[in-house]
């Protein structure tokens, strides 16, 4: 079997990882299929590409943000003209659909479109001084070398909401890509160098993220981390992180919660719950894996969205007409067929599916069938705890304001959807849910690139991609300009 070799980024050249081992990138549809090996990288590797981005960060923080904005524009043209072909090597990589891997590459696309124009927006602030023959601004500065470490079900579009931002800003990179996905975040980053991004500027180092990424949330010349993955390694980070005194960025899980009023239009709340649940096979940290029913609609709904999950055809993303593809390896098979287990033992009743999908067209693959569970209650594992699979609680409210309580109950706060034509609900639940974003009439997935995107509570530590992101990538600086020729003291020279 002959397949291609991948090398580590590094000041600008493509180098294996100095142990000369490799990690092989299966296709989840069909593990026959192999995209690549990738460098199994070891702080060796991480160690030459954090001094590659310390010496080409001293001359990319001269350059002008407008300048390096253009090298951002010429590198959308690029993922224009190959969009579909870096669309259908996530496919392989990843599992999901066409459809949706299309849309991975769009959102760095509009990122990159999003970002050349905050190449000119770098605004500081100026404000009057308290003292005579003084001028006092405030500017945005780079913060240095950052450490990028992204997940692997949107493995161009995360990428790109970190990337984009950290160099305009003026910063350098070293990015880890997921171990599952790196040939779509090599992809972005080819796509950089061939519009002509100093080398040294980004570097790529491919490795799991117990050797890799912790070398590289631990090195001292990093100057912050920004992550996106799971809470538990989130944790994690932040706490080595600290001992460095890094500045860190978490995007991190969520448990999302879809609300249907009885005075829903409820085909429309059908077509969001569907897609909410079962796109991207359940893997997204925004998917809607809870649905709460008011007790007005929660029988008729339950019928029809069984029926139409039923329906769903689940097989190989490559072929247009799945709409459901793999999950993404073997051990996301276990645990979405462990939650199932523990579901059934706690008394949740299994509506449809549960169960990995083998024989025929799934036999090469990691396939499992869409599931949907009814009486579960707020206490339930299967409504607290992140399952990342096609895996789906129903639950049922008498009122709004129990609905609001059931939603806020968990640990997560990222994602959260309400279904009503009444407008004063809508307001309230705007308020009152305890999450990063919250759609009226839509499903809990389909966030836009120029808005923030982050969760409260174990979902986020208060940063933000998208809107937040330069705040994340830059610091402040004051700068005072006394031309009074003379020694003029603050708060001293001006009191009364």
């Amino acid at each position: 079997m002959t397949y291609p070799t991948y090398h580590n980024l590094i000041g600008g050249q493509w180098l294996p990882a100095t142990s000369g081992k490799t990690m092989l990138n299966l296709n989840p549809a069909d593990q026959s299929d192999v995209i690549g090996a990738f460098p199994s990288s070891h702080a060796e590797d991480v160690a030459a590409a954090v001094a590659a981005a310390k010496q080409a960060f001293a001359t990319w923080r001269l350059v002008p943000a407008p300048k390096r904005a253009e090298i951002l524009l010429r590198a959308h043209d690029i993922l224009v003209q190959n969009k579909e072909k870096f669309a259908r090597d996530m496919t392989r990589e990843m599992g999901k659909v066409l459809a949706e891997t299309r849309g991975d590459v769009q959102e760095a696309i509009d990122e990159a479109l999003y970002v050349v124009g905050e190449g000119r927006r770098l605004f500081g602030v100026t404000t009057p001084s308290e003292l005579p023959d003084k001028f006092a601004m405030s500017v945005r500065m780079p913060v240095g070398v950052v450490g990028l470490i992204t997940p692997w079900n949107f493995p161009m579009a995360i990428p790109s909401w970190k990337l984009f931002p950290a160099l305009v800003a003026g910063n350098t990179c070293v990015i880890k890509p997921a171990t599952d996905t790196p040939l779509s975040t090599y992809n972005l980053v080819q796509a950089l160098v061939d519009a002509g991004l100093p080398p040294g500027v980004v570097n790529i180092v491919c490795g799991t993220g117990s050797t890799a990424g912790a070398a590289l949330v631990e090195h001292p010349d990093v100057r912050a981390i920004s992550f996106t993955g799971s809470s538990s390694v989130g944790s994690l980070v932040a706490q080595r992180a600290a001992a460095t005194f890094k500045q860190v960025s978490l995007e991190m899980g969520g448990k999302n919660a879809q609300i249907v009023l009885d005075d829903a239009n409820l085909d429309l709340a059908l077509d969001g719950a569907l897609w909410g649940a079962f796109g991207t096979t359940g893997q997204r940290c925004t998917a809607t894996s809870r649905i709460l029913l008011q007790k007005g609609v929660a029988a008729e709904f339950t019928e029809r969205f069984v029926a139409r999950a039923k329906k769903l055809k689940v097989g190989n993303g490559l072929d247009e007409s799945v709409e459901v593809g793999p999950q993404v390896n073997a051990n996301q098979i276990e645990t979405s067929a462990r939650y199932v287990e523990i579901a059934l033992a706690e008394g949740a009743k299994l509506l449809c599916g549960g169960h990995a999908l083998t024989g025929g067209a799934h036999t090469h693959g990691n396939f499992f069938e869409p599931t949907v569970f009814a009486g579960v209650t707020p206490q339930m594992r299967i409504a607290r705890e992140e399952v990342f699979g096609p895996v789906v609680a129903l639950m049922e409210f008498a009122t709004f304001e129990e609905a609001v309580a059931i939603a806020n109950s968990i640990d997560y706060g990222l994602s959260t959807s309400l279904y009503t034509r009444n407008v004063n609900r809508a307001f309230a639940a705007m308020r009152d849910l305890e999450a990063g974003i919250t759609y009226i009439n839509a499903p809990t997935i389909g966030a836009e690139v120029h808005l923030p995107f982050g969760g409260v509570k174990h979902t986020g530590n208060g940063h933000r991609e998208g809107l937040g992101a330069l705040d994340f990538f830059t610091t402040w600086k004051a700068v005072y300009v006394d031309y009074s020729d003379k020694l003029q003291r603050a708060q001293i020279d001006n009191a009364e």
